[in-house]
């Protein structure tokens, strides 16, 4: 028997069923002509959640943040032309931070290319610098080799994303008008669409193995050997969502050893009901005393999770000579300095767990509890002055505002932090709670485009009270970005803090240079947010005091539409107290 169908449609039907049957919950698409099969075959698919955004870029971020909570590929689908080029700050930023994305660009068939075509770039591997993997998927043909092909293809997309690479990955797609449903271009046999409808049921056969044993491997050996005989050790936690196994198993590595845990703002280890007896979050306030860290070097230090936030620990690493071994699942370098030994894919909570297995069979090992105590103590004095002088400052200190967010939130929160100075402040000024706060932010690449569209899809995917804390620059250049809190009722709350330009710089020796400062690199914009906000159907509050902070935060997380909570702040003011803090903890530790 002869069915007529259009082979676009059969080709992206095939495809988007193999994606659902290998875990993908989700996809952002972007209208266009040219991407028509595959938005019709997702449309089709109930078991993928489907998000449409107008602008391809925050369509990116969006999946961007998606993926991030669910641990599954997301896919982005957008049409031929420039439009992938808007997709490449998010691919970039999945690429960085090993995010899985299933990126799916529709093209013009070859025979277009090179031709003055409308809407026709060289899109073939178009991002080579930023994917782990890209695949042709050929022009459509409604044969069962061809088709076959196409499910390996799926296959291998979502298992490069998730396992084999992990990050994004790129599928092009030529299509041949025409590609609605209807518009019939073949007559085949009911064999070739019931091979198309059947699922391959493909599963993995490279999943990584939980108790693979590296106590034999020299690294492994080598480490114990210098923990045996280090009276002085670092364990420093990066940025990273930790399985929460390594919550536990860090914390009594840290009790045996006697090393202190220096956990990154964004690492997770400073929120949550597990033990913080020697969780270390003021460093980056000592660490810029030369005293303390003239008398504090190490003979050892393991280094979980991604590149750190803090300059001060930064430096002190690029002065450290102690060996530096990086551990993390995908064998990833985060060494800015360029002083560590090596870096090493396992897990972090079992590296923990065969150190403990080694060490606590040994003999009793030096007491280190002098060591641990010294930076305990230097905590103890940071964290008095930091509730001396930050945490009483007056309105609208941009450092305080991290404290009074962390007050306000509810448990089980989850905090989108913008780059620029939010993170930064953040990892100075967040301190620990027993709260269950989930961390998030795009440090791979560190941009400020797609903040808001990251936490918006962050917000749809969790379920959970969520909040970003985000610059004016940052906010500004996602404007786009709110369509989605919009048309999908995302209630998430933004604090927006308004210094009026580029308030980083005032860090940086360049803004000595007072009248080139200002204009090339401050650059005053001097808009009204609150009519952009109301534009797009959004709360919207000018803070004056913390009290309203406190009270409005509150309120506005039980809103079910996005609020904006905008505090103007002087990044010159801010910085001034933020220096003094340091001055002052020098002072004490010197």
């Amino acid at each position: 028997m002869k069915i007529k169908i259009n082979r676009n449609i059969l080709w992206s039907e095939t495809f988007v069923n193999e994606l659902a049957s290998l875990g993908v919950k989700y996809v952002s698409l972007s209208p266009g002509s040219r991407n028509t099969p595959l938005t019709f075959a997702f449309a089709k698919n109930k078991k993928i959640k489907s998000f449409i955004h107008i602008d391809e870029r925050s369509s990116g971020f969006f999946a961007l943040g998606l993926a991030k909570v669910s641990g599954t590929p997301v896919a982005v689908v957008c049409t031929s032309g420039t439009a992938t080029a808007e997709l490449y700050p998010a691919i970039i930023e999945a690429y960085q931070q090993r995010v899985p994305l299933i990126i799916c660009t529709a093209d013009r068939p070859p025979e277009l290319l090179d031709r003055g075509a409308n809407q026709t770039i060289n899109q073939k591997n178009i991002y080579r610098n930023h994917i782990r993997k890209f695949f042709d998927a050929g022009i459509p043909e409604p044969s069962i080799s061809k088709i076959s092909k196409l499910k390996k293809t799926a296959y291998r997309a979502v298992i490069e994303s998730t396992i084999e690479s992990k990050g994004p990955v790129h599928l092009n797609f030529p299509f041949r008008k025409p590609f609605e449903p209807d518009s019939f271009t073949d007559e085949v046999d009911t064999e070739i669409i019931n091979f198309a409808n059947r699922i391959s049921g493909g599963k993995s056969e490279c999943l990584p193995h939980d108790d693979d044993d590296i106590t034999g491997q020299k690294w492994f050996r080598e480490i114990i050997g210098i923990i045996k005989f280090s009276r002085r050790g670092l364990i420093i936690v990066g940025p990273e969502n930790y399985n929460p196994k390594f919550l536990t198993s860090c914390q009594k590595l840290s009790k045996l050893l006697g090393y202190p845990v220096l956990a990154d703002g964004t690492s997770q280890l400073r929120f949550g009901r597990h033990k913080k007896d020697n969780i270390i979050t003021n460093y980056d306030a000592f660490l810029r005393s030369a005293t303390f860290t003239k008398n504090h070097q190490p003979d050892i230090i393991l280094q979980f999770g991604r590149t750190i936030t803090s300059k001060g620990l930064d430096t002190y690493l690029e002065n450290c000579d102690a060996p530096r071994y990086m551990i993390n699942e995908s064998g990833d370098w985060f060494d800015p300095a360029c002083k560590a030994k090596g870096a090493y894919a396992y897990k972090p909570y079992l590296f923990c767990e065969k150190i403990l297995g080694e060490i606590g069979s040994s003999n009793k090992l030096n007491d280190k509890s002098e060591w641990l105590l010294s930076f305990k103590n230097a905590e103890a004095i940071s964290l008095k002055l930091k509730r001396e002088i930050i945490d009483n400052s007056r309105f609208p200190d941009e450092g305080r505002v991290i404290s009074e967010v962390l007050k306000a939130v509810p448990d089980d929160c989850r905090i989108m932090l913008s780059n620029s100075m939010p993170v930064r402040d953040f990892d100075y000024f967040a301190s620990s709670t027993g709260k269950k706060i989930i961390v998030y932010n795009n440090r791979g690449a560190s941009g400020i485009d797609g903040i808001t569209s990251t936490a918006l899809g962050i917000a749809a995917a969790s379920g959970k009270p969520t909040v970003l804390i985000t610059g004016d620059l940052a906010f500004y250049y996602d404007l786009n970005g709110l369509l989605s809190a919009k048309n999908y009722k995302i209630p998430l709350v933004i604090v927006l803090i308004n210094n009026n330009g580029g308030g980083i710089f005032e860090i940086l020796p360049v803004s000595s240079y007072k009248e080139v400062f200002k204009k090339y690199f401050v650059v005053p914009h001097n808009l009204t947010f609150s009519k952009f906000v109301k534009a797009y159907n959004g709360n919207y509050k000018k803070i004056r005091s913390w009290v309203d902070l406190n009270s409005t935060l509150a309120s506005a997380l039980k809103s079910d539409k996005f609020s904006v909570l905008e505090i103007k702040t002087g990044a010159s003011e801010s910085l001034k107290i933020r220096r003094e803090f340091w001055r002052k903890v020098n002072e004490s530790l010197d």
